[in-house]
């Protein structure tokens, strides 16, 4: 089973998640992350679980109303239908492995045992959507060392590694259930709203980011307040609504200075910025180098590559 370098982003009309992780009779997904894939993939959930484990670097992990910053040897689990996000946390180096698995490949039917009893508790989600691990607490570090054993399975492939990995898995699931807290109150019925708002105007935004976006239409598109709107940002993904337009339409643009031979004002158009020397700047201020420099070390080339924008690649950053 190849361990993928890149967990696509496509979403549905809910901010779900399309791609499919693993096959149906193996359906386990695992994704290596560098520091520059980890920023691809933008607010998005999906049906599966979900585990991160960070290998060298810091990166922050995003889960609805929860911040944490993770180093080296630490990881988290995310249960089903929560809406998360990673960035990079600091310059240098990221090695992060994430696996994403169906809860069928450890519960089986929903009548066995294995589900009602271990894994039913864990998809109800409730209060705590993610569980974040530690080295420093002794079950957590067997969690992490669960996680490794299916990460090496699945990358060595030895014989009967798909037995391996679900052994891995199950350990886990036990783990998590085990240690799982005292049932408390789950989330309010507000959260329950913000989280359903939330998803929908990323959606609007990841629809209509090349269009004119404002506070006032992404409000709209959750038929809610300007003033609602801003809080749920902050509360759900800690930013404002344009900073996360700002920030999604740049990470866009990046890629189709990857991945086209358009022109750098023509990516910038298609990216929502009508203005290309706005377009540099905040490409600049976002990813620390101008578009024609991003481009040209992205495929490899040496120095500037040539300035087709009309003259702005070396518009200074601010």
């Amino acid at each position: 089973m190849a361990v993928n370098s890149f967990c696509g982003s496509a979403t549905d009309g809910r901010n779900r998640e399309l791609v499919r992780h693993g096959a149906p009779p193996f359906p386990l997904a695992c994704y290596h992350h560098d520091g520059e894939t980890v920023n691809r993939v933008p607010w998005h959930w999906h049906d599966e679980l979900e585990t991160v484990l960070v290998r060298e670097g810091r990166v922050c992990v995003f889960v609805e109303g929860e911040r944490r910053e993770l180093g080296p040897g630490e990881g988290c689990f995310i249960t089903a239908g929560a809406l998360h996000h990673a960035r990079r946390e600091a310059e240098g180096s990221l090695d992060l492995h994430s696996m994403v698995f169906h809860p069928r490949l450890v519960g089986g039917s929903v009548e066995s045992v294995f589900w009602q009893d271990y894994l039913r508790p864990l998809l109800s989600g409730g209060a705590n959507r993610c569980v974040w691990l530690s080295r420093e607490i002794p079950w957590q570090r067997e969690a992490l060392e669960a996680m490794e054993t299916v990460w090496r399975a699945c990358g060595e492939e030895p014989p009967g590694f798909e037995f391996l990995a679900r052994e891995g898995l199950s350990r886990l699931v036990f783990l998590l259930s085990a240690h799982r807290p005292a049932a408390k109150k789950g989330p309010s019925e507000k959260a329950l709203r913000d989280g359903e708002r939330i998803k929908i105007m990323l959606r609007h935004i990841q629809e209509h980011y090349g269009e004119e976006l404002t506070v006032e239409r992404i409000a709209k598109s959750a038929a809610i307040s300007q003033s609602e709107c801003l809080r749920c940002f902050r509360a759900m993904v800690g930013t404002t609504p344009m900073q996360y337009v700002k920030g999604f339409r740049i990470q866009r643009a990046a890629e189709l200075l990857e991945a086209t031979e358009e022109k750098i004002a023509g990516v910038g158009a298609a990216c929502g910025f009508q203005e290309t020397s706005y377009f540099a700047r905040t490409f600049r201020a976002l990813k620390g180098k101008t578009p024609s420099r991003y481009r040209a070390e992205r495929r490899g080339s040496a120095g500037e590559a040539p300035d087709t924008s009309g003259g702005f690649a070396g518009t200074p950053g601010g």
